[in-house]
């Protein structure tokens, strides 16, 4: 088997991995799943709050460069059942762009679960698991793109979109980078 082709094999198995047997286990490579009256969406907590963000959008496979800059808030909703992503965009060659997501713990597969509504009626799916407390994991539904969300400082949070290549590589397609706003 090619290293791609595994690869993308591995990627494709993980949402159905995390979704079978015992919850309790851990899976290599994969945080510990939260246990007992715990609430599942505490472990968004890093990324909860207002955010100034800045995009970078390097050329690549499937598009050209552009750079921007936008606001993006998360907060807890429905009795802290779900955390929405809200933000608004304005990127030099594409415009603007506003979209809506909502994470939810689903309880009976054991990993989150990601929706996401873009103002230009676009929409999409995604798998959703902690690699540790402090690094979300998404793998979008009918493509092979993936995203992290990384906290990399107490205020700072990095969003990457990246896409298998060849040789078992990924090609980073966007970059966000997320500063909390300070409160007065």
């Amino acid at each position: 088997m090619k290293t791609y082709d595994f690869f993308l094999f591995l990627l494709l198995l993980t949402p159905l991995l995390l979704a079978q047997g015992d919850s309790s286990k851990k899976v290599d490579g994969m945080a510990e799943p939260v246990t007992g009256q715990q609430n599942q969406m505490e472990r968004f907590e890093f990324l909860l709050g207002d955010w100034n963000l800045e995009y970078r959008v390097p050329k690549s496979s499937l598009g050209e460069a552009d750079t921007g800059t936008g606001t993006g808030t998360f907060k807890r909703a429905l009795d802290d059942k779900y955390v929405i992503l809200e933000y608004t965009c304005s990127l030099t060659r594409t415009g603007r762009g506003q979209a809506q997501g909502i994470f939810a713990w689903d309880d009976k597969s054991k990993v989150y679960r990601y929706w996401w509504f873009e103002s230009s009626g676009s929409f999409s799916e995604a798998t959703c698991n902690f690699v540790d407390d402090e690094t979300l994991f998404l793998t979008w539904h009918d493509t092979l793109l993936t995203q992290t969300f990384t906290k990399v400082g107490p205020d700072k949070v990095i969003l990457r979109m990246e896409q298998p290549v060849a040789g078992g590589k990924s090609e980073l397609l966007m970059e966000v980078v997320f500063i909390r706003k300070q409160t007065p």
